[in-house]
């Protein structure tokens, strides 16, 4: 699918963006609301309250779109334009979850934010800039009010004693990239590594070919995440520094179970290699559980599943 970067959007087009932001996340707090109506009444009226403030948002939107440009608005889409969050459909989930929902409605308010911060750079018309100006502030007083519902109904241990904006940005601009790549890096590297360590019973040619596809993974994934988003609407951060991160991991990955290989004898070289394979798999499936919100089990299955496939594949290779 085509996409436009930021960047290219003229204000008509950038104040019609706007406008069916602030109704798709009005449609979704009604959705919200709907979902903890039966558990959480207080906090469903409060993604009411907030949904009517989007829809009053939408309206002054609309006002100054009409006064400058005319009745037409264009339909412009999040995923029309590069940059923005693939959001999960948390809101067609039942039952919800209060922590899960409060979450998810702090990150779209911060989105928001970044995008309208970002527009009124862009701005030239003073009335636009202006009101582009006055969205972003009022969206970061949306997230306070979402971050209050973290003391609504829930159980001391299910608290978070840290900034959960913050950690959710930690999230999207270090470990997000980090895991793809550690993943990337740990599970394509094993079969051209214990493919070439059957085929020619060598570790030195197993090292050789197992750091030239780690590298090579590694600069490729780097470039392929720097490349997919800027992180101007986002917030995901700098796009060399996640490239970096992702690559490096990704190169890791890959090395883990290269370096074992620099040992002469080849079946205690492999002997390693396979152990360094299990940890790595189970240290993915135990980080998707802290930061992805994975269940331990089904992240190991999905992880230790493909890892074997892809080392069994290697070996058939390697000794056919």
């Amino acid at each position: 699918m085509n996409t436009r970067s930021f960047d290219s959007l003229t204000e008509r087009e950038i104040l019609a963006l706007a406008i069916t932001l602030e109704e798709e996340d009005a449609r979704i707090y009604a959705d919200f609301a709907e979902g903890l109506r039966e558990h959480y009444p207080g906090s469903a009226d409060v993604f009411l309250g907030m949904r009517q403030e989007e829809i009053v948002h939408r309206d002054r939107l609309f006002k100054l779109f009409t006064e400058r440009f005319g009745d037409h608005v264009p339909l412009l889409r999040r995923e029309d334009i590069r940059g923005f969050l693939k959001r999960r459909p948390l809101w067609l989930m039942r039952p919800l979850g209060l922590e899960t929902v409060r979450k998810q409605a702090a990150v779209m308010e911060l989105e928001t934010r970044y995008f309208y911060e970002r527009a009124a750079g862009r701005a030239q018309d003073p009335s636009i800039r202006q009101l582009l100006n006055a969205l972003a502030m009022e969206e970061q007083s949306h997230s306070d009010r979402a971050e209050e519902l973290e003391s609504e109904k829930l159980q001391p241990d299910t608290r978070h004693e840290e900034d959960e904006v913050r950690r959710r940005l930690f999230l999207m601009q270090i470990v997000q990239p980090g895991l793809a790549g550690l993943m990337d890096g740990s599970v394509s590297t094993l079969a051209p590594v214990f493919a070439a360590a059957f085929a020619t019973r060598s570790s030195r040619d197993a090292f050789l070919v197992g750091m030239a596809a780690s590298i090579g993974a590694g600069i490729s994934m780097g470039f392929a995440e720097a490349l997919s988003d800027d992180g101007n609407i986002t917030g995901r951060g700098r796009p060399w520094m996640r490239g970096t991160i992702c690559g490096l991991m990704t190169t890791l990955g890959g090395v883990g179970h290269t370096l074992p290989y620099l040992l002469p004898h080849f079946q205690t070289a492999t002997t390693l290699a396979v152990a360094v394979v299990v940890a790595e798999l189970f240290a993915i499936s135990w980080i998707r559980k802290k930061y992805m919100d994975t269940p331990f089990l089904a992240a190991a299955m999905q992880v230790v599943v493909g890892g074997l496939l892809v080392f069994l594949t290697g070996i058939l290779i390697g000794s056919s």
